[in-house]
């Protein structure tokens, strides 16, 4: 239900409205005591950064979450779940032409976080790459958001192109040859109406290659059903890829959960997820376990 990680955190009252804070944190995987997601992960994958916050807004400098993939994780019943939420299926594991280039964390990036205005506030966030030969180093992306008591809606831009070298990037996804650029456009919303939170969500994905351009819509509708001290979960998430490139691909995922709270921070849970694209086998994910948080 979640990527296991652990995190350190500081900060530092400065005066004036000002503070300075940091933020590490470090994927594991509990089977076999290893850091990282997977094999070659970085020991701080999921966050490094230095920040200095101001009563004009924030701004955080390092290894940084995106807006994209903060977006994607809070506007869906199973939240921040790679194992079993669709919508981060469709968003960060495409098949095919679709699905967002490169990871939910952006390297030696900077970004600027608004103030929080009657429940609306923006981020910016642009990533320099490490290097002048890092594939799609140019990256860049803008965030608003917005929250009043049950209703909260987030809107997203971000874009990839190449460094330096038009095609860099060109092997990113393997079914489009010669990717030169993406744009990616993500709107969500959720409401709480208390005996169910609905969310849902639209997505365009925009690849420009060598001759010709490919685009995925994607939608997703899901539902938080609360029942005492347990929640009934719901999802479903569309995708239709259209173009001279994209082979018209077309993929449906759904899952059913049920996660149980045994106190604040332990909880039980048993899922189930359907996942077809178009031309291949039928995927069934299916699991129990138990969650704590610290």
């Amino acid at each position: 239900m979640t990527t296991s990680f652990w995190g350190l955190s500081g900060k530092e009252d400065l005066g004036d409205g000002y503070s300075s804070f940091f933020v590490l944190e470090s994927y594991f995987q509990p089977n076999n005591g290893t850091f990282g997601r997977f094999s070659g992960d970085g020991f701080f994958s999921r966050n490094a950064y230095v920040g200095l916050a101001s009563p004009f807004g924030s701004v955080r400098a390092g290894l940084l979450t995106t807006p994209l993939y903060i977006a994607t994780i809070s506007f869906n019943a199973f939240t921040n779940s790679y194992t079993f939420s669709p919508w981060i299926y469709h968003t960060y594991k495409g098949l095919g032409p679709q699905g967002v280039i490169g990871d939910s964390v952006w390297q030696n990036a900077v970004a600027y976080t608004s103030p929080t205005w009657g429940g609306l506030n923006g981020t910016a966030i642009y990533s320099f790459g490490n290097s002048s030969t890092v594939p799609g180093a140019h990256k860049w992306g803008v965030q608003l958001s917005y929250s009043n008591g049950p209703f909260a809606a987030s809107a997203n831009y971000q874009y990839i192109n190449y460094v330096s070298t038009a095609g860099d990037i060109g092997t990113a996804v393997a079914a489009l040859p010669g990717l030169q650029k993406e744009s990616t456009t993500q709107l969500d919303a959720s409401y709480d109406f208390h005996v169910v939170k609905v969310f849902a969500g639209y997505m365009n994905i925009r690849d420009k290659v060598t001759f010709g351009t490919a685009s995925t819509n994607s939608e997703q509708v899901s539902f938080a059903i609360p029942f005492k001290t347990a929640s009934i979960l719901a999802e479903l998430a569309y995708s239709n890829s259209s173009g001279s490139e994209s082979n018209n691909a077309q993929r449906l995922t759904w899952a059913v959960g049920y996660d149980y709270l045994l106190s604040k921070r332990t909880d039980l849970y048993t899922a189930f997820k359907y996942d077809h694209f178009a031309g291949e086998s039928t995927g069934l994910t299916y699991g129990v376990g138990m969650r704590t948080r610290f």
